[in-house]
Order: structure tokens, then sequence, then C-alpha cells
């Protein structure tokens, strides 16, 4: 996306009542694509990380508060997006070793190696930057291994304090890639991953399940322990899995409601981490006065649905 392209969506999200810009993509596509090192060349960029410090900039230009996720970042590399990003993600997706081995799913995918994650979500923990992580359930994982990687975020968050939400993620097969006949988790196996997360993680952990991706377990997965759905957009689909829509805000409220809680919205950074130990002070009056107001624009109002990227979240 060009310059212009990134200040459109995000005014387009802005007028929707969104307050985060989720910056999503690939581990420094720049290393094996020469169109895209031309692309980023021609924008005045030498690096991916560069150019998403940049289109953070637009964004807070524009009233909204950056999230980026974008594979494994050095320690440096943080260090620069720290000031133009409200919280970074990077999901652990498991700590098994066994799953880079020959054959496996991440054999080609050396940034997915447990170390080099794990490397980096205690590097921003250094860093007191808000993290989002977690584990992605059914890419040929065993349940020890899944609890093993539970226990492994745990322990990081002992240490530094800064693992703000864990996201319990499902894997799902798409057709163009080697696992597209992988059996998908069903939503028992699911349940039971998320109940042993909030076990393991504690009652003041935040826990996600993405509703879009098991549209028929919303009550299922309340009662297993969530208390987040994380991002849900009015302007774009999820592009990590187009397949899979959005669900019905009110209906979700309504199913929420069903089961004790209240879906309100939140900011990609939560309310325990908005002090000054934790935010960039260029950041944090913005931050605060947002989480006041629930608009993005810092004008009072009652609070709203999540919509782009405004994480939901249940009280």
């Amino acid at each position: 996306m060009g310059r212009d392209e990134i200040r459109d969506s995000l005014r387009r999200g802005r007028a929707l009542g969104c307050t985060e810009a989720l910056f999503c993509l690939g581990d420094k596509p720049e290393r094996v694509n020469p169109g895209y090192r031309e692309e980023l060349a021609a924008l005045g960029h030498s690096s991916t990380v560069d150019y998403v410090r940049e289109a953070c900039k637009i964004a807070l230009e524009e009233g909204l508060l950056p999230h980026t996720n974008m594979g494994v970042l050095t320690r440096r590399e943080m260090a620069r997006l720290r000031p133009v990003n409200a919280s970074l993600g990077l999901m652990l997706e498991s700590i098994s070793v066994r799953l880079c081995s020959t054959g496996m799913p991440h054999y080609y995918s050396p940034d997915k190696h447990p170390v080099v994650r794990l490397r980096m979500i205690e590097e921003a923990g250094e860093l007191a930057i808000p993290f989002t992580t977690g584990i992605l359930v059914g890419i040929g994982e065993r349940r020890s291994e899944r609890i093993d990687g539970l226990l492994a975020i745990r322990e990081v968050h002992e240490r530094y304090g800064h693992i703000q939400e864990v996201i319990i993620q499902n894997f799902r097969a798409k057709s163009d890639t080697p696992m597209a006949g992988a059996f998908e988790p069903d939503s028992f196996e699911m349940a039971r991953t998320i109940a042993v997360a909030r076990l393991i993680l504690g009652p003041e952990a935040n826990i996600q399940a993405p509703p879009n991706l098991s549209p028929g377990d919303h009550l299922l997965f309340l009662e297993a322990g969530i208390n987040d759905w994380g991002g849900i957009s009015p302007l774009t689909q999820d592009f990590v899995n187009p397949e899979a829509a959005w669900p019905d805000l009110d209906r979700l409220g309504r199913t929420c409601s069903a089961s004790g809680f209240t879906l309100e919205p939140r900011l990609c950074v939560y309310p325990e981490f908005m002090t000054p130990a934790w935010i960039d002070p260029t950041l944090i009056d913005r931050v605060v006065t947002m989480a006041r107001c629930g608009r993005s624009d810092g004008v009072p109002g009652e609070p709203r649905p999540a919509e782009n990227g405004n994480a939901s979240t249940l009280r």
C-alpha cells in the first residue's frame, strides 16, 4: 500500500468509529522478494520496519492507535517501533521444536522456531512493551506441547509482566497450502485448550479466541474461560482468514449477555498497561484520553461495540 492508500483506509476506519490500526504482515519479505525490495525503494525505504514505522506515524496523525504484528523483530527494531505503537504482538504458536523437523509444519519456516520467537517475546518484556501472543491449536502439536507453550508464556510474563493478552487460535486449513487436507481442531478441543489456558494463566489473564474462526462456539468458549474476542472490523475482512466473516456485533453481545458478560470496546492496549511505565511518553496522554472518552476523537460518548481493530472485551 502506498501512502495515500494507507491514509485513505485509516480515514475511512476512523469515520466508522475505529480506534486501532492493525499492521499485520510476514517476516521481512524484502529478504526473498526482489520486486518488493524495488517497491520499498520507490517509497524511500530500505526495510519493511522503516515502512511500517512511517505507516504507524500516519495512523497516529489520523487519530488511530497502531498495533503491529509483523513477525520476528530484533530488539533494535522493536525499540524503533515502540514510540509509534501502543502495543506489539507475535504469536508463539508452539513451543515444540519437533514441529520444526523434516516434514513437519514449521520445517521451512526458521522464524517460527520457538527459541527465535521466545527471544523476541522476552526482549519485548525487557523493553517494557505491552505484548500480545498466543498458541495455535491443531497444527500437529501434542496436548502436552500446548501446555508447555502456555507454561512458557506464563514464565516470561512472571519475569517481565508485559503479556497483555494470550490468543488461543484454531488452525484453519487453506486450499492452496501443503496442509490443505489437515484436520482442523473441533469445538471440544478448542474449549479444552481454553480452559487449560485459564487454569495455567490465572484469573487476571486476558484470554482471547477469534470469534470468526468458530462462529458456532461463542457460548462454549465463554464458558471455557475467555474474556476477549479481539478485533472486529466494519471496514476490512480478516486478511489472514478471508474465508471467515466477522460476527454480527448485536448477536455477539446477546451471546455474551446470556453467559453473564457485557460486551464492551477496548483499545489495543489493555487498561492495566496505560501508564508511563508501559506507554511511550509521546503516546500516553492520547491513550488515556481515548480510553476515558471511548472515542478516537476525544469527544465523550456512549460506549460502542468493537469495530475495526477496536478490540472487544468482556466484563
